[in-house]
């Protein structure tokens, strides 16, 4: 049976403005989505549409929403989109709704997500690699500032059967979002592209966020330049040490394309810190500084601008 039958609802868990992006595109290629968003969010989008102000089209795009957890027991793809602090409460209080076969996209910052949700639920699970510049513009209001791709894989191979039939359900998965326009390929090793996402995420949120500045501002001064690059260096020695390939030239030139694909962007992290929210500070420099003390690695540039965003966190009140 092809999952062409099988994906039939999709449900966007925390659908901020990530998960109204991708919710949004599929939504308006035709497939059924239910946005699970806080109650702001969903009376506008009940009532109106979602407002997509995107780079190649702005209108009103159809879409149930929902601000109650039970929307989530007839999905049979939930793309996962709360931010990593919140992922083992969140896993913990839809695990009563879903349905074993249910298929969970991890779509998050941070290199840890999928272990923690498989640490409480047995579904499949996958992460996807997320590549898209936006923002909420208000209560049911996107705004897309750029790019608007995914990369998925296998998080870590199982037996061969179980792997041929994880990689049936990517293939399908790949499928259905190229078909709302969507590039998603499926990646040999996603472990790593999580690692280069995860690379990046280090060397430029929280600088952002301790600016309130954008990148393309950002990398015009020398000396936050050399810091992008000692951040970069850091998570390296870490990925080393977890066996993740990386070079040194494939980091620098990663860092270079966001700050030319995405010069008006401000990190998610400075987003939060702007709207007096907390931010997934411990699960990007924060878990670079957890891991170095376990691996015995210093990593003094991770642990400075971790320190700053926790204090401006606790006194952003």
């Amino acid at each position: 049976m092809s999952m062409q039958n099988k994906v039939q609802k999709i449900v966007v868990m925390g659908a901020g403005a990530v998960g109204c992006y991708f919710g949004g595109m599929l939504s308006r290629a035709g497939h059924d989505v239910t946005l699970v968003a806080r109650p702001e969010h969903v009376n506008v989008i009940q009532a109106q549409g979602l407002h997509m102000d995107c780079m190649t089209f702005q209108e009103f795009v159809a879409v149930h929403a929902s601000a109650e957890l039970d929307a989530i027991k007839h999905a049979d793809l939930v793309l996962f989109c709360v931010k990593s602090p919140d992922t083992l409460t969140t896993i913990e209080l839809i695990r009563p709704y879903l349905k074993p076969q249910t298929i969970i996209l991890s779509l998050q910052n941070g290199v840890d997500n999928c272990e923690r949700i498989r640490s409480v639920v047995g579904n499949p699970v996958f992460p996807a690699v997320v590549y898209v510049a936006t923002l909420m513009a208000g209560p049911g209001r996107l705004k897309h500032n750029g790019r608007g791709e995914l990369v998925i894989g296998l998080w870590e191979s199982t037996d061969p059967e179980s792997n041929a039939a994880q990689t049936q359900m990517l293939d399908e998965i790949s499928a259905l979002f190229a078909h709302a326009g969507i590039p998603c390929p499926v990646s040999q090793d996603v472990r790593r592209d999580l690692w280069f996402k995860f690379l990046v995420n280090c060397s430029y949120n929280a600088i952002s966020a301790i600016g309130q500045i954008e990148y393309g501002k950002m990398v015009s001064v020398d000396s936050v330049k050399e810091l992008i690059d000692t951040l970069a260096d850091e998570v390296l020695a870490i990925a080393h040490h977890e066996q993740i390939n990386i070079t040194k030239e494939e980091a620098t030139q990663a860092n270079d394309m966001i700050a030319n694909t995405m010069v008006t962007q401000r990190s998610s992290t400075a987003q939060d810190i702007a709207r007096k929210k907390s931010t997934e500070i411990d699960f990007l420099n924060g878990l670079v500084v957890k891991k170095g003390r376990a691996y015995g690695i210093a990593t003094p540039a991770n642990q400075s601008v971790y320190a700053l965003v926790k204090m401006m966190e606790k006194f952003n009140a």
